[in-house]
């Protein structure tokens, strides 16, 4: 499993563990490895095998690497030899191992991926199996470099159906529809903390990415959590997933916090749990609100009815493929629009048992395709 960042990315995390426990479950004699940003965060997870350091190398210069990718460049307009020295962590590895599932779902949503390219082209020559593992892909995304190395896996499943239809009707033919593995991840419930209504509780989780890309959407949230505590008798359970340096959910969720805390009904959960955690705390509230994809999963996956703060492909999908609709799945540009949060928040309050009853009806397929994954990672392994 490779092109992983590391844990304290807790959905990041949710796909290795999920993803782990599905294969260890169906091919219990399967050697299992991780490559990995950040090897210490992630003796969180059971049941690998060994997981190994991610590093990029650096090319510095004038060494004889250096002169090497200069001539490349020079007399050929050739980088991938300096793809290959700068992802040497993963390419060293590549006899060692007889399927290699690329695991970064999102990785093909940030324009042009060179370097993973050339890693996949590595892979293939070699003559290994390679799969796309729970991947999300919008059509503003594709690239006829992209599509090239896309056509190469041997199978990419994808995590919901707006991304099949994409890739399908880029004349892609091995694409195989399955639901996101932390679907089926465990949940471990600890104690409530103090202040916690159980039955009455509402989580609301805020990212840094969506303030960055919309300053915004700060207030507006803020302006949510004044209209939660104005209109309802719910308490607040402000819920990081991603504790990341510069990228920590708990930072801007602590402001909140300060904030609000006077009211006797906001709570802050730590920024030390694992993602089965953070799922037991999740499952057991009664409505969600979420900017982390894997935070939301955790959410829906419970039947929890959950509104989603700045869609992606991978958003809309899977509330499609759940509702047969994009149903309480905000806009980047939407979430910044105070009124239209606090109305979209009144909507799931007002259709809570109906939202719940979907959810319920709809989780058991859902789940079923989660697992379905294995069944195609055989196929393709064979």
């Amino acid at each position: 499993m490779f092109f992983h960042g590391g844990s304290l990315n807790r959905g990041c995390e949710a796909i290795v563990r999920s993803g782990v426990a599905l294969l260890k479950s169906r091919f219990p004699d399967a050697t299992i490895h991780l490559a990995s940003g950040n090897p210490e965060s992630d003796k969180v997870i059971p049941l690998l095998d060994k997981v190994l350091l991610d590093k990029p190398a650096k090319i510095k210069k004038f060494s004889p690497e250096w002169f090497t990718n200069v001539v490349k460049i020079k007399l050929f307009g050739d980088q991938t030899y300096a793809h290959r020295v700068v992802n040497q962590s993963i390419i060293k590895l590549i006899p060692d191992y007889d399927v290699f599932l690329s695991i970064g779902g999102d990785n093909y949503c940030y324009g042009e991926q060179p370097g993973i390219y050339e890693i996949d082209r590595c892979i293939k020559k070699a003559g290994k199996k390679l799969i796309l593992w729970g991947a999300s892909i919008g059509q503003e995304d594709l690239s006829p470099d992209k599509i090239k190395d896309l056509a190469s896996f041997d199978v990419i499943l994808v995590r919901e159906t707006i991304t099949r239809d994409i890739l399908e009707k880029a004349g892609l033919k091995n694409v195989k529809l399955v639901a996101d593995g932390a679907f089926l991840m465990d949940k471990e419930e600890l104690s409530f903390p103090e202040g916690w209504q159980d039955g009455n509780t509402i989580g609301l989780n805020f990212s840094p990415l969506v303030a960055k890309k919309n300053p915004q959407a700060k207030q507006a949230f803020a302006d949510l959590i004044d209209h939660i505590l104005a209109t309802t008798s719910m308490t607040i359970a402000l819920t990081p997933h991603v504790i990341e340096p510069g990228n920590d959910d708990y930072d801007i969720l602590n402001e909140f916090y300060q904030k609000h805390k006077a009211t006797g009904r906001v709570i802050l959960l730590p920024d030390n749990l694992n993602a089965t955690q953070y799922k037991g705390y999740i499952a057991r509230m009664r409505f969600f609100v979420g900017a982390r994809t894997h935070a939301t999963i955790a959410a829906y996956s419970n039947a929890v009815p959950t509104m989603v703060l700045g869609y992606s492909v991978k958003s809309k999908g899977i509330a499609k493929d759940l509702f047969g609709e994009e149903k309480l799945v905000l806009s980047l540009a939407e979430i910044s629009d105070s009124g239209k949060l606090k109305a979209k928040f009144d909507e799931m309050v007002a259709e809570e048992n109906s939202v719940r009853d979907r959810l319920n009806q709809a989780l058991p397929h859902i789940k079923s395709m989660s697992a379905k994954a294995a069944d195609y990672l055989l196929e393709a392994a064979r």
